[in-house]
């Protein structure tokens, strides 16, 4: 619980962002406290109070916990925020605590690369593990009787989006739990719980946080029960983010609707100006009326992010579009401030074409970065 109202004078997702998690104002202390280095605390007598060893809890990771989940649930009290060292922790950690031999799991036959090595230290422990695409709802294609349901909407990097509540619901139905990635999305862009789910789930290295400089990932949860397993994998494999990861994560999340909306906007107009160019197919973003995501998204997401996908015609006009822009770094990962793409095909995880492009469109001017996406177009042609 914070020390304030969860919601009190915050209705704007900027107004919520910029002080999300902040401590009740002490006079002559600092409105963010710097992180908190510390392994141990004083404990004398009996162990009560919130922090007694740095594997546990950390106060910094409490505020900036308090500041996801003000995002996540806004003027909700019943949820429970947890930050974790990456966001594959965070995944591991809700499968891994939900899951045992025996049970079942339908993960999404589209989304993350490093699904399939979770795909097979699931499969180890003996849980079977069903996929299908995210497009189409398939997934409730080989629902029955899976213990949970994992999706990952948008997926990444097709771009692909699904009914939540359509699942949800029939994942309810008969007794299955639902964790949604909202990596993609970030909590301004789409509220998993509000849709149903018992977990959201994201890595902050991505747009949350913004700058590249952070790897960090969190899991939101309405359920105490469900939660608690969660928590304990945390402390087992101390998959715990460093203080000043934490800190660097809450100071980022104040520009999180800024740069959302700026990123949002930008991308669709890259998405717009490559759907007008011959060389280019299987453009996809969400937030293009003609997209075959659009309905769904526009019906469960208030804004439809920062990536934008599309192949071009050969992996050698792939890489030298990516050589000739100047705006945009070849790199991995997504949701900085400045823009990154990459030619997924090249870490071979993806059942992308070998000219597929993943772009992460950033905070630079939008006619800048338009106008050096359509001269790289034009360089790289034969």
């Amino acid at each position: 619980m914070s020390d304030t109202p969860r919601d009190q004078g915050r209705t704007g997702d900027g107004t919520r962002a910029v002080r999300a998690g902040l401590p009740k104002p002490v006079k002559h202390e600092p409105t963010l406290p710097g992180p908190v280095f510390a392994a141990h605390f004083h404990l004398p007598g009996e162990v009560t109070g919130p922090y007694s060893y740095g594997r546990d809890d950390n106060p910094t990771w409490t505020l900036l916990e308090r500041a996801i989940g003000e995002l996540e649930a806004p003027g909700r009290d019943d949820v429970e925020t947890l930050v974790f060292a990456s966001g594959m922790a965070a995944i591991s950690s809700v499968l891994f605590s939900q899951l045992c031999a025996g049970d079942a799991v339908v993960l999404p036959s589209d989304g993350y690369q490093v699904l399939p090595l979770v795909r097979a230290q699931l499969e180890a422990y003996g849980v079977e593990v069903r996929t299908a695409p995210t497009g189409g709802d398939a997934q409730l294609e080989v629902l029955d009787g899976a213990r949970l349901l994992w999706i990952e909407s948008p997926s990444n990097p097709g771009l692909d989006v699904c009914d939540i509540r359509r699942l949800v619901a029939a994942a309810h139905a008969q007794g299955t739990l639902v964790a949604v990635d909202n990596t993609l999305a970030t909590p301004l862009g789409q509220r998993p719980l509000e849709l149903g789910a018992d977990f959201s789930v994201a890595s902050g290295t991505k747009q949350l946080t913004g700058h590249g400089d952070v790897l960090l990932g969190y899991v939101a949860g309405r359920d105490p029960e469900a939660m608690a397993p969660v928590r304990r994998w945390r402390k087992i494999v101390g998959a715990i983010p460093g203080p000043m990861e934490a800190w660097l994560a809450h100071r980022s999340i104040a520009t999180l609707q800024l740069r959302v909306d700026r990123q949002n906007a930008t991308a669709l107009a890259v998405a717009e100006a490559l759907r007008q160019r011959p060389e280019v197919s299987g453009l996809r973003y969400p937030g293009l009326p003609d997209d075959p995501s659009h309905k769904t998204a526009s019906q469960q997401m208030r804004r439809y992010g920062c990536v934008v996908s599309f192949t071009l015609p050969t992996r050698a006009r792939a890489e030298r579009f990516l050589e000739a822009l100047r705006l945009v770094e070849d790199a991995t990962s997504f949701g900085g401030v400045r823009s990154t793409a990459e030619r997924r095909r090249r870490w071979g995880g993806d059942a992308v074409p070998e000219g597929f492009i993943r772009m992460s469109v950033g905070a630079e001017d939008p006619e800048d970065l338009v106008a050096d996406v359509l001269r790289a177009l034009d360089e790289s042609a034969e």
